[in-house]
């Protein structure tokens, strides 16, 4: 299954990896009940950022998370040494539930393939459009969009932030880019914000941040509360959601400028 691709001219680059909700025949008849329910998927994140930045590229895939995880490393070593999280080829939820029917889960050497299948082809993919929009504009803003419910006490303790925003410690964007990004979520009262706390950024912001060369990547983790019913069946809540998009919608107007 080919990885989305919608180009633009912009210098910013949206990434959805964990929009999808497809999961192959094959691997959907080995899940479990709790594997079936899908809970772990950035819900309605392309609707959500749809039409937000003129002339955005967006690279997505429709592929669900439990096949493979895009951001994570492909040899699958932690983003987050010490603490709860899942892995390339994810075998338990978010919650620590197993997502596998007893003796089904996915074995090294089908990892390996779905690295090969699924991961390899969205990360050329995404490759290929930063060269071509940094050839553009000598530089290009990788805005990697995620959600995720606000309450998961097996990753993280209390109520998530609306805004999370991840940079690598710092390390993956100039500075103006970060400080762009906090200083407009702050400006936002109605919502509290994190920079560089649970989430950092994932493999994605930490693989392709090289600010040096004019490659900046930026993690946006956006908690669901404030978007759509965090609870099957996920519906989207237009209202909540249209006041998040102004704010979004700002955020990535500016940051399309805030190098030009």
């Amino acid at each position: 299954m080919k990885p989305r691709v919608e180009t633009g001219n912009s210098p910013v680059l949206l990434a959805q990896p964990h929009g999808g909700t497809e999961i192959p025949e094959s691997i959907l008849k080995r899940l479990n009940s709790e594997g079936h329910v899908r809970a772990d998927t950035d819900w309605h994140i392309g609707r959500l950022y749809e039409g937000l930045l003129s002339d955005a590229t967006i690279v997505s895939t429709a592929l669900h998370r439990y096949v493979i995880d895009a951001n994570r490393d492909p040899q699958d070593e932690p983003l987050y040494p010490g603490q709860n999280t899942t892995s390339l080829c994810p075998t338990t939820t978010f919650d620590g539930s197993d997502i596998y029917l007893t003796g089904q889960a996915p074995s090294a050497d089908e990892i390996q393939q779905r690295q090969l299948l699924y991961h390899q082809p969205y990360h050329d993919v995404l490759a290929e459009q930063l060269e071509r929009i940094h050839q553009l504009h000598g530089y290009v803003i990788l805005y990697d969009c995620h959600s995720i419910r606000s309450l998961i006490p097996f990753l993280f303790e209390g109520k998530l932030a609306d805004f999370n925003i991840g940079t690598n410690s710092g390390s993956s964007c100039d500075l103006s880019i970060e400080s762009t990004v906090k200083s407009l979520c702050n400006c936002a009262t109605e919502f509290d914000t994190v920079t560089n706390g649970r989430f950092k950024g994932g493999w994605t912001t930490r693989h392709y941040g090289q600010p040096q060369r004019g490659y900046h990547t930026i993690q946006m983790e956006l908690a669901q509360c404030n978007y759509m019913l965090e609870q099957a069946p996920w519906h989207y809540d237009s209202d909540r959601a249209a006041r998040l998009r102004v704010i979004l919608a700002d955020i990535l107007t500016n940051l399309a400028t805030v190098l030009g």
